[in-house]
């Protein structure tokens, strides 16, 4: 769901900013900053490399398992809390409220504060993830600070809506976050992953399903802002996608444990959108047209929905 969590927070923000009149460069802007909020609360999967390197050597699928037991030990807790997510965008949203010497205080006051306190829950490696994530806030803040027009209020909504909605694309996919962290004595606000069918490649397939649509909305977003039309730049090679589904006889059935040869295969699918177009019989001999980049995109996404589609009719009728 990494491509999710970004994808929805780019569409609400993107959304709410061209429904409120801004003109299309801010409103893709801030959608965009929202967008990179979202993907930094799994700054905390930097861990998992320390399983990869204790599994070198091994197949490609043994790397994996060992990227994500790894990386579970402190994923979705101390970046995907909504209690930290508050205090996390102020910092971010302070690299724009000007280079005051009471600003710089008050940043490294609470950058020290957070870390100290998830140190005294969590201990060193906790209190290190922390350290990461305040370091990916501080250093996004600077980045839109120094290259985009957005007002210190502005950046932290974005990045305060990009950082609460990711917890919560994965509650299909993975185990609950703990969503409250570092409040122990709190209840759990889910203590259960949502299924969305009972057959595990089902939910896989569902889960999957909600990511493409999630980037729907992003690209609807775009061509709203953008006065594009999506229809006219997906070409009739999207379709072939539907070859897709012959995979079902060829690939494990895809499930959360083992979604990689499903996701990766289907994924590969979307290069259809940048093949290049090659006519033969033309009067000044054969020619090769690459597609631009808007009718790649949206022909390589039409083209992984088209399989995604095919590939789950084909289970439910071979199953």
């Amino acid at each position: 769901m990494f491509v999710g969590h970004a994808a929805l927070a780019f569409a609400l923000v993107g959304g709410v900013a061209i429904a409120r009149g801004w003109t299309s460069e801010r409103a893709l802007t801030i959608g965009v900053v929202a967008a990179a909020f979202a993907t930094l609360p799994d700054v905390d999967m930097a861990y998992a490399f320390v399983g990869i390197a204790g599994a070198a050597g091994s197949d490609a699928l043994a790397l994996a398992g060992a990227f994500w037991s790894t990386g579970n030990v402190v994923h979705r807790a101390v970046t995907h809390s909504l209690v930290l997510a508050l205090p996390v965008a102020v910092l971010a949203a302070l690299r724009s409220a000007g280079a005051t010497s009471r600003v710089r205080a008050l940043s490294a006051a609470i950058a020290t504060l957070l870390v100290a306190v998830i140190a005294s829950v969590g201990g060193t490696l906790a209190a290190v993830v922390m350290l990461l994530f305040v370091l990916g806030a501080v250093a996004i803040g600077t980045v839109v600070d120094r290259y985009a027009d957005l007002t210190t209020a502005e950046l932290f909504a974005a990045a305060f809506v990009g950082l609460v909605t990711h917890p919560f694309g994965d509650l299909f996919t993975g185990e609950p976050p703990v969503m409250l962290y570092p409040v122990e004595t709190a209840p759990a606000l889910v203590t259960d992953r949502i299924a969305l069918a009972a057959d595990p490649t089902l939910h896989l397939l569902a889960a999957f399903g909600i990511e493409l649509a999630t980037v729907w909305a992003a690209v609807a977003i775009v061509c709203l802002a953008a006065g594009l039309r999506p229809t006219a730049a997906v070409t009739r090679r999207a379709s072939l996608g539907a070859g897709y589904a012959a995979s079902v006889l060829l690939i494990p059935a895809p499930t959360l444990d083992l979604s990689y040869p499903f996701v990766f295969s289907v994924l590969g699918v979307g290069l259809l959108g940048v093949l290049p177009r090659v006519r033969l019989v033309r009067p000044q001999g054969p020619t090769v047209e690459p597609p631009d980049w808007l009718t790649a995109v949206l022909t390589g996404i039409a083209a992984i929905t088209v399989a995604w589609l095919a590939y789950v009719v084909a289970y439910v009728a071979v199953g």
